[in-house]
């Protein structure tokens, strides 16, 4: 399927871009590992995320980036509630 969303990101003062699975899909790995997750397990995880995300993306032309974060989020709560925590408080953390 060829999804073309655009993502408003950092509330419209940079450059918005077009939704990219494959980053969704690398960001959720990568927050499922950093919680000692197997690769195996968090490649699944990632993949029934992007799944879900794209699903609810169906019907939308334009969201924002904070959109895309919360809805990873609360389908990654299903899977993984540990990495969906340090998910939503990144902008925390880091």
């Amino acid at each position: 399927m060829n999804l073309t969303v655009n993502i408003i990101k950092g509330g419209g003062k940079r450059p918005s871009e077009k939704f990219s699975r494959r980053k969704l899909h690398k960001s959720i790995i990568a927050v499922c590992l950093s919680v000692r997750t197997p690769q195996g397990q968090a490649i699944a995880t990632a993949n029934s995320v992007c799944d879900s995300v794209i699903d609810w993306l169906k019907d939308r032309q334009e969201v924002t980036s904070k959109d895309i974060r919360t809805i990873a989020a609360k389908h990654l709560k299903r899977f993984h509630p540990e990495a969906a925590y340090l998910y939503e408080q990144h902008h925390i953390i880091i």
